[in-house]
């Protein structure tokens, strides 16, 4: 039987690493990585989480050495977490100065304030005792004006602490152009905002829950997006950006890449995706279990977010992931 011979060989492109790495569409850069940390009150040596391998939450000055490791392998940026000893119904640690997260970022922000842009998540479900991410009506349901007040104020705290960039996580109908308008009101115009534009009610944050200490009860899908839905992000991207937002975000990235490829290919602004603690947490059981190569999942992982539009990944393996870059 005859066999016809290719004439077009697209193999050649692939014969050897340096002509993979020659004409690889999409590259990963350490400054593209942002890590997110949290900071616990009351602890004096950081508590594993778990779910997370290799994840702590840090003591003061545990994350100072963290942030000042981040720094010197060349990451982008650090999103902070406080975990508070109190919980209350309105959350009220989130805006006392002195709380765990205003203090984390004003010890970060003389740390290594120059070389990271110290990033803060403004949401309230780790400072109330019900665990949700605003303020509740009596019936219940998630007050969401209501909340919007806190969130100004938390905006503010923050500021006032030093962060470079807040990061509005609640899902709350206005509350980038509330956020905004309350930075600017305080002569905070510098302060960027994050805009969690399209995050999802996704089984991926479970991990996530132990990390914050979170005592939440029920469930969020009245105010996270529903995960059937596409459409409602380009909504709530138009939203975000006719609000203020400096950039935008996706949540989860891995389950959500054709979410975040309509979103990029949408937005002026740039776009992040946070590879949450579920989608960690998947990788490293996996691969303690023998059934998948470690590092080549976590570079194809954080690769695949990229190629889908990401700008930028929030991902617990960003200083890992920035060695193993370096080679």
């Amino acid at each position: 039987m005859d066999v016809q011979i290719p004439v077009v060989r697209p193999r050649r492109l692939r014969t050897t690493p340096a002509v993979r790495r020659l004409v690889a569409e999409t590259r990963l850069h350490p400054a593209e990585l942002i890590l997110p940390v949290f900071v616990r009150e009351g602890i004096t040596a950081p508590v594993p989480i778990s779910a997370m391998p290799g994840v702590v939450q840090h003591t003061r000055d545990t994350l100072k050495k963290a942030a000042a490791e981040a720094a010197a392998a060349g990451v982008g940026g650090l999103m902070i977490y406080g975990v508070p000893v109190l919980q209350d119904a309105t959350g009220s640690e989130g805006t006392n100065p002195d709380g765990i997260l205003q203090q984390a970022i004003r010890d970060v922000v003389a740390e290594v304030g120059d070389q990271l842009v110290i990033m803060s998540d403004l949401c309230l479900d780790e400072y109330t005792d019900h665990g949700h991410c605003g303020v509740l009506a009596a019936d219940g349901s998630v007050d969401n004006d209501a909340t919007l007040l806190r969130y100004a104020e938390m905006a503010v705290v923050q500021a006032e602490a030093g962060v470079h960039m807040v990061g509005p996580s609640g899902m709350m109908d206005g509350q980038i152009a509330v956020v905004r308008d309350a930075l600017d009101a305080a002569g905070y115009q510098d302060t960027a905002v994050l805009a969690y534009t399209a995050k999802y009610a996704s089984a991926f944050y479970g991990p996530f829950r132990e990390a914050v200490g979170s005592s939440l009860r029920g469930d969020r899908k009245s105010y996270q997006q529903d995960p059937a839905n596409a459409r409602e992000a380009l909504r709530e991207l138009e939203l975000d950006l006719a609000e203020g937002a400096d950039l935008v975000m996706v949540k989860p990235a891995m389950a959500y890449l054709d979410v975040l490829r309509q979103v990029a290919d949408a937005s002026p602004v740039p776009v992040a995706a946070y590879q949450v603690s579920g989608e960690y947490a998947m990788v490293e059981a996996a691969a303690a279990n023998g059934w998948i190569d470690r590092e080549r999942a976590i570079m194809e992982t954080l690769t695949s977010i990229r190629r889908a539009g990401a700008n930028q990944v929030l991902t617990y393996w960003a200083v890992e992931a920035a060695g193993l870059l370096r080679g």
